[in-house]
């Protein structure tokens, strides 16, 4: 896929898929598979496999490409499977010539985990990695203590599609955007519905979204209205969607993934538990918190469940 095709799917939303594993705690690619099916079929426009929502570092380099090769067989053409790579720069290197050999699209690096990583030895790092990629790059910048000048040479490298910023620091990025070449790298928002018109009105343009595991409506719904610039019915969404995303940031947002997981389950697909270090599964009050708000979404329309979990509740 050429970076400007890619650069104008950045321009949507960038759906994050769980990955489920089977009763062994094994990724199980069939039904993980199913998950990107679901998550393509609702018209997410970029799709990326082995994200955090679906657990990237909790997952073996084998297992990435297992959840890679499901990503694509489950897409199956109808959006942009952006593959998640990284760990050392080699490792991520062989990851995107695999994911490149698979049939991504594009790859995404996640921010390199180093506690002594120099804040621009990390921009190196992500531009010795598009240098080496055949396919377009998207860099997961996650971390604070970045130069506006760091974030500029990153935006303006050849191969890279775009940034996705996920820190809260705005100066930063209301900054890096006009200093950066405006045909480079597009400045996308890494933090999701809740921040999205935060970030748009500082420029940036699409987000990433976990909530496409179970209300993909709802995430375009944001999505259209920040597009056509209703703020306020962006907010309006998004007001509905904070105790859903307040309850993932429980535990030192240990629950993020698990609150996603567990109302994929809800919906109908079991995916299994979360992976330690994440919270593996919610405690009997939250799942009921959680059960209740789903409930709520599910009357209004805003997510259609498995009609098998549907039969199962009304003969129970």
């Amino acid at each position: 896929m050429s970076i400007a095709i890619m650069r104008k799917a950045l321009t949507g939303v960038s759906g994050v898929p769980v990955t489920a594993y089977d009763g062994k705690g094994e990724v199980e690619p069939r039904i993980t598979a199913q998950v990107y099916g679901r998550v393509a079929a609702a018209g997410i426009h970029n799709i990326v496999a082995a994200g955090n929502t679906g657990e990237f570092y909790a997952l073996t380099p084998q297992e990435i490409r297992i959840v890679h090769e499901a990503a694509v067989s489950g897409v199956d053409g109808r959006a942009p499977v952006t593959a998640a790579i990284g760990r050392s720069l080699h490792e991520a290197i062989g990851m995107a010539r695999d994911a490149a050999a698979i049939g991504a699209s594009a790859v995404m690096s996640h921010q390199p985990v180093d506690p002594f990583a120099a804040p621009s030895a990390q921009i190196d790092y992500f531009c010795n990695l598009a240098d080496a990629c055949a396919l377009p790059l998207i860099a997961y910048v996650r971390a604070d203590g970045f130069a506006v000048a760091d974030i500029v040479r990153l935006a303006n490298h050849g191969n890279i599609a775009g940034i996705k910023f996920a820190t809260t620091d705005l100066m930063l990025l209301s900054r890096a955007i006009p200093a950066a070449d405006p045909n480079g790298a597009l400045f996308v928002c890494g933090l999701a519905e809740s921040w999205a018109p935060t970030f748009t009105a500082a420029g940036a343009r699409g987000f990433t979204s976990g909530l496409v595991n179970v209300a993909p409506k709802l995430s375009l719904a944001v999505h259209d209205a920040l597009e056509n610039g209703d703020f306020g019915r962006a907010r309006a969404i998004v007001n509905k969607l904070e105790p859903f995303e307040r309850m993932r940031t429980k535990f030192r947002n240990g629950a993020n993934v698990t609150v996603v997981k567990e109302a994929v389950t809800y919906a109908g697909l079991d995916v299994g538990p979360v992976r330690v270090p994440g919270l593996p599964r919610l405690d009997q009050h939250d799942r009921e918190e959680l059960h209740r708000l789903l409930e709520g979404w599910e009357a209004d329309g805003d997510i259609r469940s498995d009609p098998g979990r549907q039969d199962a509740k009304a003969a129970g």
